[in-house]
């Protein structure tokens, strides 16, 4: 067996604790977020998002501000928008796919929800008419974990259809 001098157990270190972070991370990605969304959109025939700095800058501006408290409110901005909380930590994609699992309790024909299910999280995933994608998410000073995710032009309006 070979011994390491200290620099090179040093980089074995600093390698080894890369490999289990990068993947990590890799779910919090621009490309991550967009191809989460765009599975979901190409399973209804909808066409995909693009990322957009302006919408994202928006996004990460307001992940900021609920840094302090972490507290699941939305921003009314000019936006449409999906925001999730976790106790401990969530990726961004993890989110997403929380939000798209609301299908299961969406009815298309009726354009509803089941009794006492929420799917509006879903539909504006899926809203045909959206187009560009921002999202951010920050580690709340509590530990807690904030992911939002804005979409322009946003979705959701009352009698109109997803897709």
């Amino acid at each position: 067996m070979k011994i390491l001098n200290p620099s090179q157990n040093l980089i074995l270190a600093t390698t080894i604790l890369l490999a289990f972070l990068v993947p990590l991370r890799a779910q919090d990605r621009p490309q991550d977020f967009l191809a989460a969304h765009n599975r979901a959109r190409a399973a209804v025939g909808v066409g995909p998002l693009r990322w957009d700095d302006k919408v994202a800058a928006y996004a990460r501006d307001y992940a900021n501000q609920r840094r302090g408290d972490c507290a699941l409110e939305h921003s009314s901005g000019a936006y449409g928008e999906n925001i999730a909380w976790s106790s401990g930590s969530m990726s961004g994609v993890a989110a997403v796919n929380m939000w798209v699992s609301e299908q299961d309790d969406y009815d298309y024909d009726s354009n509803t929800c089941a009794w006492d299910k929420v799917c509006g999280h879903y539909t504006q995933v899926v809203w045909r008419n959206s187009e560009k994608l921002g999202c951010a998410k920050v580690r709340c000073n509590n530990g807690q974990t904030f992911i939002t995710c804005n979409y322009d032009p946003p979705g959701n309006f009352v009698g109109e259809w997803p897709y």
